[in-house]
């Protein structure tokens, strides 16, 4: 151990004896064990944030003059030492010194800041990471709270904000540069879009719903009357693309927990590899092409069969059809039969009394003719039932809506090849992802988002949810020391002491 060491490290020692002189006194003796946790909690950081401190004092003391050549070609061939910037830490503040390599009219240049891949803000990428976890979890105040518990730093509210949104600005390259294992071509690959309106901040509104809201007349000022509308969120889209072994079923099979001889029906497909991803700021074209893309990785060679589960939205089908014809892939899509039932039973209570039991065995005897392929003739047996029964235009509206949308989606009703196929034909993983995404942190109550901190928070979550927090981090804190410190440097090289 040199002298250097021994100089910048004293601190520390010292403050450890200190410890365990206290330790060892009368007055830790006498504490109940959480007052003693929460002692050594306090004095522990300190000591850590010691030992922090004389490790980048040593770095400094150590630290060797060399060559510069920056971005622009120019030699900084000045030296001045004794550079100083804060940061601050998960244990508290600490001082980084260094040398300055210096050329009049440029910017000084810090190798050591690039050997040490400093951010550019105070708050160290530790204080970064914490908040790009809490803000992931609960609201921006909760996530400040919970990081000074944790590391006993304050940051505020707004800081939070920001550290969250510098934290996701990786996450479109991370998933485009990573590979896929290689995954069992007789495994489905199946693909799924849908939307969730978020509260937004009147800035923050697209034009035409910014425009609606300006316009808005509302007949009450305590509550909307029927009818009306706030006009204050924005689409959130969102894709999820996942991977199941197919499991070939009956109708009966879908509609039944049971068969008649109480054998075990065989279990619905189940989903793996999931990958999920929303976004605030893309439209559903550009989420369904991100979508699409994401696919592709998991087939590049379009060798499975690719399924597409939607909630019969036009604009999803037709762009999901448009982007499988530009990339010349086969995708079967399926409406999901569970939108198909909210249409059964809006039309169920245009026939039966609210509560009557015979509306079940109704809804169940049209769910399976759908599900056998006889949708259209569903669809007309719903009219000519509310003709027949003189039904108002008013009392078969949802009647008459329900035939109209098994009509109109009839193409993608094909659930007797999709069942005998193995495939699924329930969107419950994209409107879990929709619930799990967006509603249960999005709407926490009161919240009103930006733009940024509503995308940034969309795509961590979107991360954390496929599992891949931690490589995109080690991936987030290279492309940070390529961004702030390498393209300083002639060849996007640190230079670094021999």
């Amino acid at each position: 151990m040199n002298v250097a060491s021994l100089e910048v490290f004293s601190s520390p020692r010292g403050t450890f004896e200190a410890i365990v002189h206290w330790l060892e006194g009368a007055e830790a003796a006498a504490l109940s064990h959480g007052d003693l946790e929460a002692q050594l909690e306090s004095r522990g950081r300190e000591l850590l944030r010691q030992l922090f401190q004389s490790q980048l004092d040593l770095r400094a003391l150590s630290e060797a003059r060399i060559e510069v050549t920056c971005a622009e070609g120019v030699a900084h061939a000045a030296l001045e030492p004794g550079h100083r910037r804060a940061l601050g830490t998960i244990f508290g503040e600490v001082i980084v010194e260094r040398l300055a390599y210096r050329h009049r009219g440029h910017a000084n240049c810090y190798p050591a800041d690039g050997s040490l891949n400093l951010p550019r803000e105070r708050h160290s990428h530790g204080l970064r990471r914490l908040a790009a976890l809490e803000a992931s979890r609960g609201s921006f105040e909760e996530a400040s709270a919970a990081i000074t518990r944790f590391s006993g730093q304050k940051i505020a509210k707004r800081q939070v904000e920001a550290l969250t949104a510098r934290s996701a600005v990786d996450v479109e390259d991370f998933y485009r540069r990573r590979a896929h294992e290689p995954a069992n071509v007789s495994d489905v690959l199946v693909i799924s879009a849908d939307g969730k309106g978020i509260v937004m901040r009147p800035a923050s509104l697209r034009p035409a719903t910014a425009a609606k809201a300006a316009a808005a007349c509302h007949k009450l000022t305590g509550r909307l009357s029927k009818g009306e509308k706030r006009n204050r969120k924005r689409l959130a889209e969102v894709g999820a693309v996942y991977d199941l072994a197919p499991v070939a079923r009956t109708p009966a099979d879908v509609l039944a927990s049971r068969h008649n001889d109480d054998t075990a029906a065989p279990p619905a497909p189940r989903a793996k590899a999931k990958w999920v991803t929303a976004s605030v700021v893309d439209d559903a074209a550009s989420v369904i092409a991100t979508v699409f893309d994401e696919a592709e990785r998991h087939d590049p060679e379009h060798r499975r069969r690719w399924v597409g589960l939607v909630d019969g939205n036009n604009h999803q089908i037709e762009r999901i059809r448009a982007e499988a014809k530009a990339r010349g892939i086969d995708v079967f899509i399926v409406v999901d039969l569970i939108h198909v039932l909210e249409y059964l039973w809006g039309a169920a209570w245009c026939f039966f009394a609210e509560g009557d039991p015979a509306v079940e065995a109704w809804v169940h005897d049209r769910a399976l003719a759908v599900l056998e392929g006889t949708a259209r003739d569903v669809a007309a047996g719903i009219r000519r039932r509310a003709t027949a029964a003189k039904l108002s235009k008013d009392k078969r509206l949802k009647a008459d809506a329900c035939a109209t949308y098994l009509v109109n989606k009839a193409d993608y009703l094909d659930y007797p090849t999709a069942l005998a196929q193995g495939w699924p034909i329930a969107s419950g993983v994209i409107e879990g992802t929709c619930r799990y995404l967006v509603a249960d942190r999005m709407d926490i109550t009161g919240a009103r988002w930006s733009v940024e901190g509503a995308e940034a928070v969309l795509k961590l979550r979107a991360v954390r949810a496929n599992g891949d927090f931690q490589d995109y981090w080690r991936f987030h804190l290279d492309e940070e020391r390529h961004r702030i410190h390498e393209t300083r440097y002639a060849d996007q090289t640190i230079p670094i002491a021999a």
